[in-house]
């Protein structure tokens, strides 16, 4: 048992055992979902580097989509897990029905731009009209997902939040698992099917999302789930606490949306690179998603053991726990770095690319793993310990400027301005995560993100 300030201890075998148990489903979640994806990458490469490019673009209104729902999670999270801190099921299931109303108006604003202004969208990201014209019905086949994941979102992150971490798992496990399985079907014309092509995986994707609320609506409804309870809990709000939900979670939200649309614009820039650049990106971010997810489940552990200790009234015992798994998290990321780097070589092998394309996805992939810590120890902190203890409106405005006046504009000038080759371009982004954790440093250093934010509810 070790001890820090204030003589307050805490056992680091029970911390760490507690850990593996909430990290470990998340890290096999993520890591099923970015495996599969890598195999929907690998079977569409096989159809030509275009058509890959044309999926890579085709899916950022869906990145983006996504990342602001997880945006908005993380901050509603903050009430999961402290409500759970203090056994209040009820307004857990209040803060969840909540969510999902916001989710699904959310999924209406994106249905429409995705489903109306196709051409507009996809013209942001490349100016190919070839890509352009594989890409537009996927785009707008897909849409009607949106509405799916306004409702298995908000239910995957309460479970999380209250440690049923083996649920999201499991429903992970079977989704994606069905999408590859129906990619490969209707992709390449299986079992007496016609090739579909491109179309194939959007019609699996659609599917698929289909299929994750029926069942993450099935775990809901069973009795050992802790925060089952009266269908009308889930709707009786009352001012205050959308008030303080929203308070919390639209810095979160506009940080998550922020992030995201600076990532896409990565694309635009390295898009206009080169086709064969820019396939050798979307390979290199599908291989690297593997090891990241399973990476980064630590920061959403620390966001759940956190938010627990906080909605206790721990406060110092907060501080030191962040601080442990800080350490935790620098330790993990650079041994997935090292182990990204040393699979870099054979897993860019499995990909339909041409020499030069195989040549710049492994350089991106050295650039990752080599810089695998400093991105773990910087999200930890963002969505970790900042997010769970409600200080969400530093951590928005730090990532946003440096992903907006750092990254952004590095990788235009990178590539339209220095026509460096992509992975000296993706070296150049990543000089924000150098300015980010100088900001994450200080501000965990000063306290300021230790709140409680249920008090009063």
């Amino acid at each position: 048992m070790n001890s820090d300030n204030n003589n307050v201890t805490i056992d680091d075998r029970q911390l760490y055992k507690k850990l593996v148990k909430i990290a470990l489903p998340i890290s096999v979640q993520g890591v099923v979902s970015a495996t599969l994806g890598l195999v929907d990458n690998l079977m569409v490469g096989f159809l030509g580097e275009a058509e890959l490019a044309a999926v890579g673009i085709a899916t950022q209104i869906y990145y983006i989509h996504y990342l602001l729902l997880f945006g908005f999670a993380s901050g509603t999270a903050t009430f999961y897990a402290q409500f759970f801190g203090t056994k209040d099921y009820r307004n857990i299931r209040r803060t969840i029905g909540f969510a999902i109303s916001a989710a699904t108006i959310v999924g209406v604003v994106f249905f429409i731009i995705g489903f109306f202004f196709t051409d507009g969208l996809l013209n942001i990201y490349s100016n190919d009209e070839t890509l352009i014209a594989m890409a537009r019905p996927y785009v707008r086949f897909c849409s009607v997902t949106f509405f799916f994941l306004g409702i298995s979102s908000p239910l995957e992150m309460a479970f999380k939040a209250t440690q049923q971490t083996k649920v999201p798992m499991v429903i992970s496990a079977v989704v994606f698992t069905t999408n590859t399985a129906l990619n490969y079907v209707f992709i390449f014309g299986k079992f007496g099917l016609p090739a579909m092509g491109i179309m194939g995986a959007a019609l699996a994707t659609t599917i698929a999302r289909g299929m994750e609320v029926l069942i993450v609506l099935y775990f809901t409804g069973r009795k050992s789930n802790s925060f089952r309870g009266p269908v009308k809990d889930f709707f009786d709000w009352n001012k205050e606490m959308i008030v303080r939900i929203a308070k919390n979670a639209a810095p979160t939200t506009a940080n998550e949306l922020l992030w995201s649309i600076g990532q896409t614009m990565y694309v635009a820039a390295f898009s206009r690179i080169g086709t064969t650049a820019y396939a050798a990106y979307q390979a290199a971010a599908a291989i690297h998603s593997i090891f990241s997810f399973a990476a980064f489940s630590i920061g959403d552990a620390t966001l759940i053991l956190v938010g627990e200790k906080l909605g206790e009234g721990k406060l110092e015992e907060t501080y030191i726990l962040g601080k442990k798994l800080l350490k935790v998290g620098v330790a993990v990321g650079l041994a997935v770095g090292i182990l990204l780097m040393i699979c870099a070589k054979p897993l860019v092998g499995l990909f339909n690319l041409t020499d030069e394309g195989k040549y710049y996805a492994f350089m991106i992939l050295l650039v990752y793993g080599a810089l695998t810590w400093l991105h773990l120890y910087n999200g930890i902190n963002i969505t970790g310990t900042l997010r769970g203890g409600g200080d969400t409106t530093f951590a928005m405005i730090a990532e946003s400027c440096c992903v907006w006046f750092v990254a952004v504009p590095m990788a235009f000038f990178g590539a339209l301005v220095l026509h460096v080759p992509i992975y000296v371009a993706v070296l150049m982004v990543n000089t924000e995560e150098l300015v980010k954790s100088i900001l994450m440093t200080k501000r965990f250093k000063s306290k300021k993100w230790l709140n409680n934010v249920i008090g009063g509810l």
